[in-house]
């Protein structure tokens, strides 16, 4: 259980360590964090991870290390949903990959803050991420937000549990199979209220629902299976 609330302001952000156990909300200069009596520990990679970031640093020519920041970004916020549960980079992290690449911290941040694949506060261990661009708006992602909903997840918030996050997105890149959301790294295509629903209750009794169409269908292929190509060639 927590022991303590703190809010503290950071002037050097490198001497801020962060808890595995820690909840904690982050702007650019304030962490709020409700300790536990776990051990407080700095970031840094691990061996699997740090091997990988010199092999990604390594794709660039000398000098342009900094080419690397998406990547590293993204592998940081990896090994940070592996050890808290939770896929997001805090303030400390972004400083320990813009010290290895050699950069400024804001110039990192920039970019983290820029794109959405990068979360700046905590998400929950399910991520959902309801798309709502034109074709899966036609296609019914009202209901898929719905069934969220239904379910007690709250856009732009995490559930009391911790287990899920609830985000609206633009295009995802699967219109073709709208409606569609992304759990983490996993996409859910050709979804109804019902089968939404299905996949949050599958998450939350700790299952693994299966990925993809939800109706069968093979990438985008048409329902029922393939119409063109189908004949063996003489």
């Amino acid at each position: 259980m927590p022991s303590v609330f703190s809010m503290k302001r950071y002037s050097s952000p490198l001497r801020l360590m962060y808890r595995a156990s820690d909840a904690a909300v982050v702007d650019c200069w304030t962490i709020v964090v409700m300790h536990t009596d776990a051990p407080a520990k700095v970031f840094a990679w691990t061996d699997e991870n740090a091997t990988e970031a010199a092999r990604i640093i390594a794709l660039y020519p000398q000098g342009r290390q900094a080419s690397a920041a998406m990547p590293l970004l993204w592998l940081a916020q990896g090994q940070m949903a592996e050890q808290t549960g939770s896929a997001w980079l805090p303030v400390p992290v972004i400083e320990y990959v813009a010290a290895q690449l050699g950069m400024p911290y804001i110039r990192l941040y920039e970019v983290a803050s820029f794109y959405t694949m990068y979360n700046l506060k905590p998400v929950g261990r399910y991520h959902v991420q309801v798309c709502g661009t034109t074709p899966c708006q036609l296609r019914g992602s009202d209901d898929i937000m719905q069934a969220c909903k239904d379910k007690g997840l709250k856009k732009g918030a995490n559930t009391e549990d911790g287990l899920f996050t609830l985000s609206e997105v633009e295009c995802l890149g699967a219109c073709a199979n709208a409606p569609m959301v992304q759990i983490n790294a996993d996409n859910y295509e050709d979804l109804t209220y019902a089968s939404m629903t299905s996949i949050l209750e599958a998450l939350a009794r700790g299952e693994t629902p299966a990925t993809g169409s939800q109706i069968g269908r093979t990438a985008s292929c048409p329902e029922g299976g393939a119409t063109t190509l189908i004949a063996v060639p003489a």
